[in-house]
């Protein structure tokens, strides 16, 4: 009997933000700029693109007692995102306070988040993981490749069920990109998790700084770069570490990149 190789090959898709040091995305970048490094072994970039397609966004709205004095402003620089929208885009929307809820699933109706965001109300505590992981939770339904959690919150965690490490998985397990608006301080818990994700979290430090960083995260969340390659580790179901490096080019000014770190292989 003939012996059969078997040839376990899969694509891994990495999206990858580029912005200058004015924080304006830069899509001028060629195939050749970038290196990836799967475990620290570099891969062969096999597909390049650069993606403005439609995006599966969860907002995620911190609406504890200490948003009081900002809820109004926040809701009204949300609504922004809603004036670059694309064909295929839809959103949901998740409260979070004492509690996280689901106020609006995925809809492609801005109109539709638009008045459940006129409804959100100042009260409680910050039950900030547990509205990422009702987020990562909605997010299995999403139709789109790009997936993206936009969360605006001004303080850490201090009432939630789930904790990091279990937020972190779900998040990674998803394929999510989490991006966050912090208001008068950055939250370190939800730096660490954007940073793990490719995403990054922007700091207002008033209310009249929100609507330009509100257009900024837009800016960048739908312009990225997907560089592909193909792996052929086995389906060991082990987390894998992904570096993105840009190679030098004389006299270019410097490029900050942001990427997934590191993804979870299929199982067997």
């Amino acid at each position: 009997m003939a012996a059969t190789l078997r040839l376990d090959v899969r694509m891994v898709l990495v999206a990858v933000s580029a912005s200058d040091a004015q924080d304006h995305p830069v899509n001028t970048l060629t195939r050749d700029r970038f290196r990836v490094l799967e475990d620290g072994v570099e891969q062969k970039i096999t597909s390049f693109s650069f993606d403005e397609g439609p995006v599966s966004m969860g907002l995620l709205v911190d609406s504890s007692g200490s948003m009081k004095n900002r809820i109004d402003t926040s809701i009204e620089s949300l609504r922004l995102l809603f004036r670059t929208t694309t064909h295929g885009d839809e959103f949901f929307l998740v409260e979070f306070s004492d509690k996280a809820q689901l106020l609006s699933p995925f809809t492609p109706d801005p109109a539709e988040i638009d008045r459940q965001l006129g409804t959100i109300r100042s009260k409680g505590w910050t039950a900030l993981l547990d509205a990422l992981a009702v987020g990562s939770n909605q997010m299995r339904s999403a139709r789109n490749r790009r997936r993206v959690l936009l969360v605006l919150s001004d303080g850490n965690d201090n009432n939630s069920r789930f904790s990091e490490a279990e937020v972190r998985n779900m998040v990674i397990e998803g394929n999510l990109q989490l991006y966050g608006i912090g208001l008068l301080h950055r939250p370190k818990l939800l730096q660490n998790l954007a940073e793990q994700t490719g995403g990054r979290v922007l700091l207002a430090q008033n209310t009249k700084e929100l609507p330009e960083v509100v257009e900024r995260l837009s800016r960048e969340i739908r312009s990225q770069y997907v560089l592909g390659y193909s792996s052929d580790r086995p389906s060991d179901g082990k987390y894998h570490k992904l570096t993105v490096q840009l190679v030098p080019e004389a006299g270019a000014p410097p490029v900050r990149l942001a990427w997934r770190r590191g993804y979870y292989a299929p199982g067997e």
